[in-house]
């Protein structure tokens, strides 16, 4: 295990074959969670990842299923010429 010291600005630099497994680009932002003392560095969410979200919370709201809620949107499209 390596440990890269961070630097003046709180830069922490991860090693090459770290970065290359996760497909990390220099400068990518980490999500950086504290559990009591046991840091944790994540990627951000993808966006798919939110809107899925967003699409499940939509869904509770208004006490639909997920097959309803794609029913409308597949109608919706192709009242649209879809």
């Amino acid at each position: 295990m390596t440990r890269p010291p961070p630097t003046h600005r709180g830069v922490i630099t991860l090693p090459k074959k770290l970065r290359d497994s996760y497909h990390l680009r220099g400068g990518a932002n980490l999500t950086l969670l504290d559990l009591g003392g046991v840091f944790v560095l994540s990627p951000p969410p993808s966006q798919i990842d939110t809107l899925a979200d967003q699409v499940a919370e939509q869904c509770a709201a208004d006490r639909q299923s997920l097959q309803t809620m794609l029913q409308a949107l597949r109608e919706e499209y192709r009242g649209r010429g879809g």
